[in-house]
């Protein structure tokens, strides 16, 4: 059930768009990413600029390959410290589109973050995300056995609304805790004349450690990621096996999320460039073969200007 929820989460509201005009979504709404660790700020807001680091990431994702017509996601994403104000803001912007043929669902967001320095090495966060999303209903990307049927609307609707969202985030070297949410208006898009899209409030809580092996170049680093809009839940677990040196990191991973799929990663950052790959098997629903493909291509630069020397910090944004 939970899976038919996530994989459909436009087709519940087309459901409900056309057969009463207002429909009171109550499904997942937010796009789920495999890979999530190394697009955290997308789930937080305040991990903005907490590395020290200008991070570009562009994401693409096609979910139950092998189906005509299906799902597409691309997410482009970038944050960084903004040191002529002070060490303590950081700020980020990014684009979303997501396609399900019938719908297509676009968010363009500015994101800000101010943290304090805890203890010697930790920081706390706080961050604040403001964006302006629109949706579209268009079925002319579906064939249909009779184009006069009125259960289809004869023409394209869309609507777009103004969203907020907020987020906490401790971080450390060796560990990491945030919590956010998503959609605090709980923004009605208005479509057409009659009818209308309510969009959830979602909540995230993620979390992971860096397990370093004594005298080793491997480390082991294991995290999580719930999410909800206190109706339908999911969770995902997931670990890595991560070798670094120099400036080069290798890693391969394995995730699960129960009732839901299975997933394997791999990628690596060589210079600044980070290239990750990650296939999710669904265990229910459309099954093992019709997967979800993700790539995930980024680039990351030191900016911690404060630090004398160089700075030997590692971002655990690519986890």
């Amino acid at each position: 059930m939970e899976l038919l929820l996530v994989m459909n989460r436009r087709v519940i509201a087309l459901a409900a768009l056309l057969t009463v005009g207002v429909s009171a979504v109550r499904a997942q709404w937010d796009v789920q990413f495999s890979d999530f660790t190394a697009l955290k700020s997308f789930y937080n807001p305040a991990v903005s600029g907490t590395d020290g680091r200008l991070n570009v990431a562009a994401t693409y994702s096609v979910q139950m390959g092998g189906y005509e017509d299906a799902p597409q996601t691309m997410y482009v994403g970038a944050d960084l410290p903004v040191y002529f104000l002070s060490p303590r803001h950081g700020a980020g912007v990014s684009f979303l589109t997501d396609d399900n043929s019938i719908f297509k669902t676009t968010r363009v967001s500015v994101q800000y973050a101010y943290n304090l320095k805890v203890g010697k090495r930790g920081k706390l966060a706080v961050g604040f995300l403001g964006s302006l999303m629109s949706e579209k209903v268009d079925k002319s990307g579906v064939e249909l056995e009779d184009n006069s049927d009125p259960a289809f609307p004869s023409a394209q609707l869309d609507g777009s609304k103004v969203d907020m969202g907020a987020g906490l985030y401790y971080y450390h070297p060796k560990a990491w805790l945030g919590v956010s949410a998503q959609h605090l208006l709980a923004p009605t898009l208005v479509m057409g004349e009659t009818n209308e899209v309510s969009i959830p409030r979602v909540y995230y809580l993620m979390g992971g450690y860096n397990i370093k092996f004594k005298n080793s170049l491997i480390s082991l680093q294991p995290s999580f990621l719930v999410q909800s809009d206190l109706d339908v839940w999911r969770e995902d677990v997931q670990c890595k096996v991560v070798y670094e040196r120099d400036e080069k990191k290798f890693y391969g991973g394995v995730g699960y999320s129960p009732n839901t799929s299975v997933t394997v990663l791999a990628g690596g950052v060589f210079h600044g460039i980070c290239l990750g790959y990650s296939y999710q098997l669904y265990t229910s629903g459309v099954g093992l073969i019709n997967g979800s493909h993700e790539v995930v291509l980024g680039y990351q630069t030191d900016l911690d200007l404060f630090k004398k020397g160089r700075n030997k910090h590692k971002s655990v944004r690519w986890l």
